[in-house]
Parts: C-alpha cells; structure tokens; sequence
C-alpha cells in the first residue's frame, strides 16, 4: 500500500505524531492488545519482560476477541487508546489498506540470529505494507479422549459426522476458518477450497454442510474457551488454536488429542494503530518483538512457531515440562500432511460479506 492510499486523516496524523516523536520517544509505557489467556501468557513469559528489563517501558496488556470494530472506532472518534494490536492477517492487510495502521519500513527489523538481512531471514510472504507475521498457529480441533471408549476421531470429515461420533461441537463464532472446515468436511480437496469457496455456489455448500450439525453446536469466541468446554464435558470435541489446546495437555494434564488432519495454518503480526499515542515506544516494541530470540520465547511457553528462519534453530523446549516443542508446531512436516494454508487475500477481499451472511445463518 503506497502513501497515496491513505486518507488524509491518516497523513495529518502522521504529520503530528512525527512533529511530537519526542514525547513519543520518553513513554515510560505503552498499550498492547492481545488474545489473552495462555498465549498473552507465553507472550508475556517470552519477550515481553525482557522488553521491559530492557528499555524500561512497561507494557499493559488489553484482551480482545479479534476484528478491526474496534480499531476503526477509536481512530474515527479520534480517540486512540491502543498503542499496538496483535492482529490476524487478513484482518491486518485490510486494516493498512484502509489507513488504520502504520506502515512498516521493513529495514527497520531487526536483523536475524547470524545477522541476516530481514527479508531474508523471514519465510516467502511474511513482510507485509504494516507489519511482519510473528508466529505460525493454526486452528485444529481436537477431543476429550475420556469421551470415547471406542473408535476416534481422525480427520476433518469425523468433526461433521454425528453418526458416527455423536455430541456437541465447539465453534468459534465466526466464518473465518468455519467455511474451510465445512468444505474440507464435505470432500472438497484442501488445494480446491478457495477456488470453491469463491463462488456463490461454494459459500452455499459450505453453509449447507454447517448446516448439518447446526444443531450441535456450542459457539466460542475466546481462544480459552475451548479447553474450558472440551475440560468440563459441554462438547465432546472442538474447533480450537493449536497452542491452547498443548497447553491443557501439558500443563494441566488434560487427556485431549489435537486432530491436525485438515488443520487450517494461519499467522499475525503487531500491527501500531495510525495515532498510536506512544508511537516511538510501539515502534521499539514491535522490533524488540521481531527479533529471532523473541519468536523463540514465545515458543517456549506455547505451541506456535516462528516466522523466521534463523529463529528455527533457537526453538527448544517448553519452559515448564521440558517437552520437545518441534513435534508439537503446526509448521512440523508430520502435522502438515493435510493443511490448509489460510487465503488471507480471500478473507481481506470477503470478510465483512461473510460476516453478514454468517449473522444471518445464525439467525435463522
């Protein structure tokens, strides 16, 4: 996205902050704004104090469930509270091409372990006009093992199939991974999905598929919830990010079994809100926050893996048992036999109609 993009607003906010970078540059803290629960955890445990021990700026960390509702209103009211959003990447791509973010210049990463140059030091596609993806996650779903005594589940197709394994499934409540999950569900090929899905036709199948365990279905919309309902028997199986679902397994012992075949992979990036109120210290964050080490931490607290080359090596095991992380990465050869990489253009291009028709498919 070129200067030429964004609104005048964004550039006569740019213009101010740029004027006032010293006030900017003497925040003694700074507002970040996460997922919660184990990943703000990990995030925290794995480069967020050492930010601190580092350039003494505190860090106060928010929770939200995603989206850019949120964003949006703050910069239209100019009201901007937030100083950096961890953000999906569709949500972040769409974010900067309406001006919501700052752009990122990415010689201003940090370089790799060995000193590599950063673009490339960092997986094909990872830098983008507004930040820098982070981490690899995917959404899975996985079981309670002591709520079968029989036959389990072992591919996408067994989510949807409630002969065969009767009960609830957790969701999140929203179409973005659901579409993917309800076409893999049916047949459809993982390297056809977006070609299917981007037709009238395919979005219809997609939803007719839903709407076969519709019935079923207990909604979700934060990330802990999940282990929560899989934990205390309100679902026999559930849609879920990768990472919380390791944690319950090793750090509170759960007997829950992650279901990797048709795993939908994913990444996000900090992106700095366009009037960030402490933008010199959001810049320092976001660098600090992208340097191999960083990645490596979080890795060592949950089950996402870096977007860096040179981080792969500095990726051990996990702080608290002393697991192997690498099996347990969605990005591991083993758990990628049948991924599907999420078309971040084709949800930046279709999210706010897919929202709409998934409100309307709620409703009915």
């Amino acid at each position: 996205m070129s200067l030429a993009k964004r609104r005048p607003l964004d550039l006569i906010a740019t213009a101010t902050l740029a004027m006032t970078g010293g006030l900017a540059a003497a925040a003694d803290s700074l507002t970040v704004v996460s997922w919660g629960g184990s990943y703000a955890k990990a995030c925290v445990d794995g480069y967020h104090k050492a930010f601190t021990d580092e350039t003494g700026i505190e860090i106060r960390l928010e929770d939200y469930n995603g989206g850019l509702a949120q964003v949006r209103a703050q910069i239209e009211a100019g009201a901007v509270h937030w100083d950096v959003v961890d953000v999906e990447l569709a949500d972040g791509v769409r974010g900067c091409d309406e001006g919501l973010f700052e752009l990122l210049d990415p010689k201003t990463l940090p370089p790799g372990a060995g000193g590599e140059a950063p673009v490339d030091d960092y997986y094909p596609g990872m830098i983008t006009d507004c930040g820098a993806n982070q981490l690899f996650y995917s959404t899975v779903y996985a079981y309670n093992a002591e709520r079968f005594s029989g036959e389990k589940p072992a591919t996408i197709e067994d989510f949807f199939d409630l002969e065969r394994f009767p009960g609830r499934r957790g969701m999140r409540r929203s179409p973005v991974v659901n579409l993917e999950f309800a076409l893999l569900g049916d047949g459809v090929p993982v390297e056809q999905v977006y070609e299917v899905l981007d037709t009238r036709a395919g979005v219809d199948r997609a939803f007719r598929k839903l709407d076969t365990i519709k019935d079923e279905i207990v909604w979700w919309e934060a990330g802990a919830q999940p282990p929560q309902m899989l934990a205390d028997g309100e679902v026999v199986m559930s849609t879920a990010y990768n990472g919380r679902i390791f944690n319950a397994q090793t750090i509170e012992e759960q007997p829950f079994v992650i279901v990797w075949d048709g795993q939908v992979l994913d990444t996000g990036y900090l992106a700095i809100l366009s009037g960030a109120p402490n933008l010199a210290a959001a810049r320092e964050f976001v660098s600090f926050a992208s340097r191999p080490a960083s990645m490596a931490g979080v890795t060592r607290h949950i089950s996402y893996g870096p977007t860096r080359l040179s981080a792969q090596p500095l990726v051990g095991t996990h702080a608290a048992t002393g697991v192997e992380m690498r099996p347990h990465l969605p990005s591991n050869p083993e758990n990628m036999k049948r991924a599907l990489p999420n078309d971040w253009q084709w949800w930046s291009d279709n999210r706010d109609e897919m929202n709409v028709r998934f409100a309307v498919w709620l409703a009915r």
